[in-house]
């Protein structure tokens, strides 16, 4: 990557955009938790559907991911990653989705594509390590 490449991956407001759409990312899991699980295991499954995909996306990590503190759980391949960063993403639009919560995830949808684009040397760098 050249230096100009790798200083938008990697730039601030990347890395608060990318870190706004990991939060929202596991709401929207919990808010597909609440309106589809029958009560009384939504309580449980609001708390345990994000905390578990949460505990997936910090712990499968590249190791010395400059988007991130080097360090890394449980090593994984670039494309492992990549392809949990999308199940993630992609998969809090089909959670609104499925929730009934169309207009919000067709929003959510356009902003996920357009930080993909925008992320496009991330995604290289983690489909070469």
């Amino acid at each position: 990557m050249s230096s100009t490449t790798q200083a938008l991956a990697n730039n601030d407001a990347m890395l608060a955009v990318r870190f706004l759409l990991e939060v929202v990312s596991l709401v929207c899991f919990g808010i597909w938790a609440w309106r589809t699980v029958p009560s009384p295991w939504r309580w449980l499954a609001v708390v345990v559907l994000p905390v578990a995909v949460g505990w997936a996306w910090g712990s499968f990590t590249v190791p010395d991911d400059p988007s991130r503190s080097g360090e890394s759980d449980i090593h994984t391949p670039g494309p492992m990653r990549l392809l949990l960063e999308l199940a993630v993403f992609f998969g809090a639009v089909a959670a609104l989705h499925l929730a009934s919560l169309r207009r919000a995830a067709r929003w959510l949808l356009v902003v996920m594509v357009a930080y993909q684009i925008l992320a496009y040397d991330r995604i290289g760098w983690l489909l070469s390590h």
